[in-house]
């Protein structure tokens, strides 16, 4: 069993290159694998490992400038979720490109989980959902907003073309862990938006804390490691990973005539071309000569 811990914090780091090599060098020797973003504006990401492993690393991570508060998240796998450790260099640490969004300055109410069913079952609330479409097709909150976007970077525009829905409505927001919404909700209150909220903790936060029978939550969270989805209480879902296109698929989704597993799903089968669909077909021989010698292919991954 391997402990996961899930985990962001906005604060000021000057010089983060200076912080890589540190924490790399930590996470290897305690056996961590996973992925950490370090930008200026702060810190985020998941790893996975032993719980000594992981609470070496997360001590190491509260040493550093501004993060003497930082919070996490931990949950469990029952198989590695990450085939290496990467701690990559960013310019922010959730990409959302509008220079003037702010999270340290000011964001939403934050709404614990156990009062949020109250709060977006109100009639003057509007819930919006700021996660990718693939993600909200396997699950979100009852009567949420989908704004079928591509990534969060798209989040700003579908707000401009949207936002006369919304007028004299509180807006109250969720994705996984709660980063999109540090921004999003910073993003809403710099365009005039009066009140605003989000989850606390994100999905991850809630399906934690609220017992299945009270939950709103519909379907199973995308999450971005080898489990691919969870549910109630943390328990990992069904899903599986279509490594063409990294959308999540059923374990049925592989009998379908578009699945070839590493190459095509009925998701991407119409959007890579024949050249896409040949070099995804080299990967993934390459993949699995490596695992067969006992390796791990550079552009492996964990999970089907």
């Amino acid at each position: 069993m391997f402990t996961v811990a899930a985990l962001y914090h906005f604060t000021r780091f000057p010089d983060p290159a200076a912080l890589r090599g540190p924490l790399l060098e930590l996470c290897r020797s305690e056996g961590i694998t996973g992925t950490l973003l370090l930008a200026q504006e702060g810190i985020n990401g998941t790893i996975a490992g032993s719980v000594r492993g992981i609470e070496a690393v997360l001590a190491h991570l509260r040493t550093l400038p501004g993060c003497d508060d930082l919070e996490w998240k931990l949950s469990t796998a029952s198989e590695q979720p990450f085939a290496r450790m990467k701690v990559r260099l960013k310019r922010e640490i959730v990409t959302m490109g509008q220079p003037d969004v702010d999270p340290k300055a000011r964001v939403g109410h934050y709404v614990d989980p156990n009062a949020w069913n109250e709060l977006i079952k109100s009639p003057d609330v509007a819930v919006i959902d700021t996660r990718n479409e693939y993600e909200v097709a396997i699950g979100t909150f009852e009567g949420a907003e989908d704004p079928h976007t591509e990534s969060f970077r798209d989040f700003p525009a579908w707000w401009e073309e949207n936002k006369e829905r919304f007028h004299n409505k509180r807006i109250a927001m969720f994705c996984t862990g709660g980063i999109r919404c540090e921004k999003s909700t910073n993003y809403l209150l710099g365009q005039g938006v009066p009140e605003v909220y989000h989850l606390k903790g994100g999905i991850l936060k809630y399906l934690e804390e609220v017992p299945e029978e009270n939950s709103t939550w519909q379907g199973e969270c995308f999450v971005f490691d080898g489990r691919v989805s969870v549910g109630h209480g943390l328990r990992e879902g069904p899903h599986l990973l279509c490594h063409a296109c990294r959308r999540p698929i059923l374990p049925e989704d592989r009998t379908r005539p578009e699945y070839e597993h590493g190459v095509s799903c009925h998701h991407c089968i119409d959007e890579t071309s024949d050249a896409d669909k040949a070099r995804f077909r080299e990967r993934q021989k390459q993949i699995e000569l490596a695992r067969a010698r006992g390796e791990t292919h550079l552009g492996g991954e964990t999970g089907v």
